[in-house]
């Protein structure tokens, strides 16, 4: 599959993205430093450019300085995304801020730790609910302005506070959760607002934590601190009407000779006004597989069987990610 561009930029990504929150380490179990390399060199050597990270993935920025230690050698084969705007207090309770004066600091700091003087994408990660868009926006409009970040985009964020930044500051990108059965954004506005003003799609949760991939079985017990277990999607009734229709998705997998993830990848990057999709690994096999949803052909037939096994299970509980 080819590469698409960023929103207006010329900026060329992959369709499917390195999203590095798990070799952060903080929710995700069995995560060691070793792994983390191995897997942001596979996804590169396979194909991925584009890596997502935030200043606030890991307690000290683990998941950006692990991006400079294994691929700083390559700067200039990667499209770096990274956000600001939320960290960690020192008891390790999230905090949103996005002053202008904190959007800049951690924007220093995000640098100093990938080891580069700019970024590609540098994201609002979620709105503080008082500073204005119309600031906010202008914060950001001074780093591109200052050569820090070739372009910006907004996660997390209503259609109004889209709007609102986009009166002040130019939007590149847009990324919020969307997956085969989230979503809101083809429904409230968002995505048409996206499509109507060139401004890309790069969605996180493609597999819904896992959940999408298929291999968590119908009496899976989760470990105390796997952090997926406090979402509606992994507990009771809406569990199980997930598993059903993971029983209807993998014989349609079977018949396209892919795994789940592959179907549920190929099917979300080739959804109307989707750009790309961020996908999550600890592991080198796992970006191997996930690679392989941009290479995969579904038929029509493929299609509609899925949108028949999507119209089956309903409308899920809406899951608030921040």
């Amino acid at each position: 599959m080819q590469h698409r561009t960023l929103g207006r930029t010329g900026i060329s990504i992959s369709p499917i993205a390195l999203g590095c929150w798990p070799i952060a380490g903080m929710t995700s179990l069995q995560v060691n430093e070793s792994d983390s390399l191995a897997t942001l060199q596979a996804a590169v050597d396979h194909g991925v450019n584009f890596l997502d990270t935030a200043y606030c993935y890991g307690a000290d920025g683990e998941s950006e300085k692990r991006i400079a230690q294994a691929l700083g050698h390559r700067r200039d084969e990667l499209v770096i995304a990274t956000k600001g705007g939320l960290h960690w207090d020192d008891n390790l309770d999230r905090v949103l801020d996005s002053r202008p004066e904190t959007i800049k600091r951690e924007c220093d700091e995000s640098l100093q730790r990938l080891d580069t003087d700019h970024v590609d994408l540098l994201y609002l990660h979620a709105p503080d609910g008082d500073t204005p868009m119309s600031e906010v926006a202008g914060g950001f409009k001074d780093l591109i302005e200052a050569g820090k970040t070739r372009s910006v985009g907004l996660s997390n964020t209503s259609l109004e506070q889209m709007r609102a930044f986009a009166e002040v500051c130019p939007v590149t990108a847009y990324q919020p959760p969307y997956n085969m059965i989230q979503r809101d954004i083809e429904r409230d506005g968002r995505l048409a607002w996206c499509v109507e003003n060139d401004v890309s799609v790069c969605v996180y949760w493609p597999l819904m934590k896992g959940l999408l991939a298929g291999k968590l079985t119908r009496g899976h017990v989760f470990d105390p601190k796997d952090g997926r277990k406090k979402y509606p999607m992994f507990q009771g009734d809406e569990w199980q009407r997930n598993q059903d229709l993971l029983d209807a998705l993998r014989p349609i997998a079977d018949d396209a000779g892919v795994s789940m993830s592959q179907l549920t990848l190929n099917w979300t990057i080739t959804q109307p006004g989707i750009t790309c999709a961020l996908v999550g690994a600890k592991r080198p096999d796992q970006i191997i597989e996930n690679v392989g949803g941009m290479n995969c052909l579904l038929s029509d037939d493929h299609r509609a069987r899925i949108d028949a096994a999507l119209a089956a299970r309903g409308e899920p509980v809406t899951v608030s990610p921040i």
